[in-house]
Formats: structure tokens, C-alpha cells, sequence
């Protein structure tokens, strides 16, 4: 009988440990991939808010052109050989235009 009680002891401190090792990777598993994750979302919204007719811009695909006009959800982009209607969401990043040294 008293074999038993001990076997519980032990039984219960493991539990505990295993409680708090979960905790401790629900912690790290949210400010390795959560946090980063909604940050670059925020990022991203905000350049797709910020784009206005004129700006040169990249997509997810790789085109290169500039917006010709903009809607809610699309964008007209000028490419070299013509246009062509993108979501705005397929927007990657704006292409900074370096102006050249004299």
C-alpha cells in the first residue's frame, strides 16, 4: 500500500513538469512564428494601402511595372509590351527609385 502513495507522488510531479513544459513551448512556439508572422502581415497591409498611381512596383509573381490606376481589390500595371490587371494583394513590394548622383 504504501508502494502505491509513492507511485502517485511521482505520478503527479511528472504531470506538473509536463504542464509547464507545454506552457514553455506554447510561449516560444507564439514569439518564433505567431508575432513575426502578424508583423509582416500589418507590413504588408500597410504597403498595400500606401500604393498610389505612379509607383513602381513588384509582384508575388515577379512582374515589374507601374500602377496605372487602382481599385479596391485590383490594380491596372503598365508593363513594357502593354498592361495588365493584378490584385492588389499580389503586390509585394515597392521598387524604390534611386536617383542618380551628379
Amino acid at each position: 500500500m504504501i508502494v502505491f502513495f509513492a507511485q502517485d507522488a511521482e505520478t503527479t510531479g511528472s504531470g506538473i513538469s509536463s504542464l509547464y513544459l507545454f506552457l514553455l513551448l506554447g510561449v516560444a512556439f507564439y514569439f518564433l512564428l505567431i508575432r513575426p508572422q502578424r508583423r509582416r502581415a500589418a507590413k504588408q497591409r500597410e504597403l498595400i494601402e500606401t500604393i498610389a498611381v505612379g509607383d513602381q512596383i513588384r509582384t508575388v509573381g515577379g512582374l515589374r511595372g507601374t500602377v496605372e490606376s487602382l481599385d479596391d481589390d485590383s490594380a491596372l500595371l503598365r508593363l513594357a509590351e502593354g498592361s495588365v490587371e493584378i490584385e492588389r494583394r499580389a503586390i509585394a513590394s515597392r521598387i524604390e527609385q534611386s536617383t542618380p548622383e551628379e
